[in-house]
């Protein structure tokens, strides 16, 4: 990959709760992860399910950005190959908390028996678990954060690396004020990726979720600008067939994320 290149994979785009099914093989199971390269940085969105495919070794430690504790984003971690080797200290952030201490208290929770046989701290790693600030540096990547709009909470991040750029809005419902500052935030970005978990008719009946749909990323994409939208959190329940239906009638520049697909910026 070239240095200058902003590159994002799909490790895991199913919303919710991973599913394996031979339907499922175009758009994948493995719920949200998104592996980032730049440079010689490497920064994960989310880790579910899609974090077991990332590669073990980095050139750099790795970050994991968490947009927000709900399990199907953060099931991951236990199993990531790189925060069992020994030497990788990868830095974990956690959102809606003030200190390290309290993030390592809240992925206890979790990371702990007698839901888990060791914590995280404990792993040969020694992974850092911080609180997530509003904006971080590492090396030429900027990261922002905003508020999004999903019950307890969750973040919108906003990559940045020499003049490129990616809007990560994940388990987002489009409240009016919500969407207009997701829309402000993302302007302009060379890459949007947008939770169209919900066809119109299911978000009717499942308003309050904080789920959206395909024809809300299509309205946020002409009101933000982006160059290219990617669809993502796939319903448990949406197969390859019903999926490959629904993009049949998107524009160019906008599909369903693929589980293994590699977008360069």
């Amino acid at each position: 990959m070239s240095e200058s290149k902003l590159e994002l994979t799909v490790l895991g785009a199913r919303g919710s709760m991973a599913c394996a099914d031979t339907g499922l093989t175009v758009f994948g199971g493995d719920s949200s992860c998104y592996m980032v390269r730049a440079g010689e940085e490497t920064i994960f969105l989310d880790a579910g399910t899609g974090l077991l495919g990332a590669p073990a070794r980095f050139p750099k430690p790795p970050l994991i950005l968490l947009s927000h504790l709900h399990l199907d984003h953060l099931v991951g971690l236990g199993m990531f190959p790189g925060i069992s080797a020994a030497g990788q200290h990868p830095r974990v952030y956690v959102p809606f908390c003030e200190s390290a201490e309290q993030a390592e208290s809240i992925l206890d929770r979790l990371y702990s028996p007698p839901f888990w046989p060791l914590r995280l701290g404990d792993l040969e790693s020694r992974p850092e678990l911080l609180a997530m600030p509003e904006s971080l540096t590492q090396g030429e990547v900027h990261v922002e954060s905003i508020p999004g709009n999903h019950p307890g909470g969750c973040l919108v991040f906003r990559l940045s690396y020499r003049g490129k750029s990616l809007v990560y809005a994940t388990d987002f419902e489009h409240e009016e004020s919500a969407f207009e500052r997701l829309a402000a935030f993302a302007e302009g970005t060379d890459l949007l990726l947008y939770d169209a978990q919900y066809t119109e008719s299911e978000y009717l009946r499942c308003r309050g979720f904080g789920h959206s749909t395909a024809e809300k990323a299509l309205a946020l994409r002409e009101r933000c600008g982006a160059k290219r939208l990617l669809l993502i959190h796939h319903a448990p329940f949406a197969t390859d067939e019903r999926l490959l239906e629904r993009e049949k009638s998107l524009p160019e520049g906008v599909s369903y994320a693929r589980q293994g697909q590699v977008v360069c910026l």
